[in-house]
């Protein structure tokens, strides 16, 4: 039988294999422990063994999303763009790969507005994938900072 423990440690590891398998993202040890996703200069998250998913959003997605439940303030940073996430348990998987993919998206979004950006992101479809993870109304219009 699997303890609770070690099915949240599969769950990371899960997270943590699909994150890794999506277009230009580098995966590396965290400078604070647990394991770091980029995509170019910025980390759009980390995720800890025990379940603790540190993600980053520009500050007013950020507030959208913890105003609506989906996420928590960052548990060191409450006031930055930066929110945590628990993993508690396999069910959690899905939420938490939404967040990691919607913090990807933002980045890449943002990414693809420079020179340089945009044509190493010209792969990455936003608009459709954005389509795909199906945000409410007030997350789509803070992701796309109306």
């Amino acid at each position: 039988m699997v303890s609770d423990r070690e099915a949240v440690a599969n769950a990371v590891d899960d997270l943590v294999d699909e994150a890794g398998g999506w277009r230009h993202v580098q995966v590396g040890e965290h400078r604070f422990g647990g394991t770091e996703f980029r995509v170019g200069p910025r980390e759009i998250g980390h995720v800890h063994a025990w379940g603790m998913v540190d993600i980053a959003y520009l500050r007013k997605l950020r507030d959208v999303l913890v105003d609506a439940g989906h996420t928590g303030p960052h548990h060191l940073l409450p006031e930055s763009g930066w929110t945590t996430y628990y993993v508690e348990s396999p069910d959690d998987y899905d939420h938490a790969r939404w967040l990691l993919r919607l913090s990807y998206l933002y980045h890449v979004n943002a990414l693809k507005r420079t020179p340089a950006g945009a044509e190493e992101f010209a792969d990455v479809d936003v608009a459709a994938d954005l389509d795909e993870l199906d945000p409410d109304g007030a997350v789509r219009d803070a992701f796309e900072r109306r």
